[in-house]
């Protein structure tokens, strides 16, 4: 697996994930994905966030790294412009990817313990940021 870079958006203790539902599974994981040849791990979560959600955003902080057959870099970012849900990206527009759905999605911070989120470490995180 390559290295991957995720956005955290938070707004009114709510985060931006994509609902995934992938031969008969549901789980939620952050908007994201793999970093291509030259590019950084923030301009990659850049790119990411506009591909999924349709929003244009400023990279803040690295909040965390998981290692799993590469790295995950995870960076909180916020929202400066776009509208939410409207990402263009190919696992939205390449019907033979045959992936399963990408749904974006806000799910407050009280559900994260109820959902089934990707990497799972990342709801202590989530409450860390959130205290």
């Amino acid at each position: 697996m390559r290295n991957r870079s995720s956005v955290i958006l938070i707004k009114d203790k709510q985060i931006a994930l994509i609902k995934r539902i992938r031969e008969g599974n549901v789980y939620y994981v952050f908007p994201g994905g793999g970093i291509e040849v030259g590019e950084t791990p923030e301009a990659a979560a850049k790119r990411e966030a506009l591909e999924e959600l349709g929003l244009d955003v400023t990279i803040g902080k690295k909040v965390a790294t998981m290692s799993n057959q590469g790295n995950q870099y995870f960076f909180l970012a916020e929202i400066t412009g776009g509208t939410f849900g409207t990402g263009r990206g190919e696992e939205f527009t390449d019907e033979r990817r045959e992936r399963g759905m990408y749904i974006p999605q806000w799910v407050h911070k009280d559900q994260l313990l109820f959902i089934d989120l990707k990497p799972e470490e990342m709801v202590a995180v989530i409450n860390e940021l959130l205290k």
